[in-house]
């Protein structure tokens, strides 16, 4: 996890969606990979890095996705739930356009030229 202080994490599955969120997000936020499943002593480390931050979910809309986003809504409550839309199924996939509005309606800044895709 990083160094430098940001007040915003996102928690995505793996690093290519890690990558693809990177891409479009414009202020500083750490984005930390689960790699599809996190065990109890990774998710107790996170809840105190956590702790002081403003956290989002966003995972792929499959059972996977929904099994993790179920764990975070048990140990971490007051984590916010983004969602992309089922039809892309995953975050990796899903169009640039459509993640960068995802973000923004969660106001994280995003760079506009993807806002502009659509």
């Amino acid at each position: 996890m990083n160094d430098a202080y940001v007040d915003k994490v996102i928690i995505v599955e793996g690093t290519s969606d890690k990558r693809k969120v990177k891409s479009i997000v414009k202020e500083p936020v750490e984005i930390i990979c689960t790699n599809g499943t996190i065990g109890l002593t990774k998710l107790d480390e996170l809840i105190d890095f956590l702790e002081d931050k403003d956290v989002y979910i966003l995972v792929d809309a499959d059972e996977a996705g929904e099994k993790l986003r179920k764990q975070f809504k048990r140990e971490f409550p007051e984590a916010e739930h983004l969602y992309i839309d089922r039809m892309y199924r995953e975050v990796a996939t899903a169009p640039q356009h459509h993640l960068a509005t995802v973000l923004i309606g969660a106001n994280i800044d995003v760079h506009s030229e993807f806002l502009e895709m659509g």
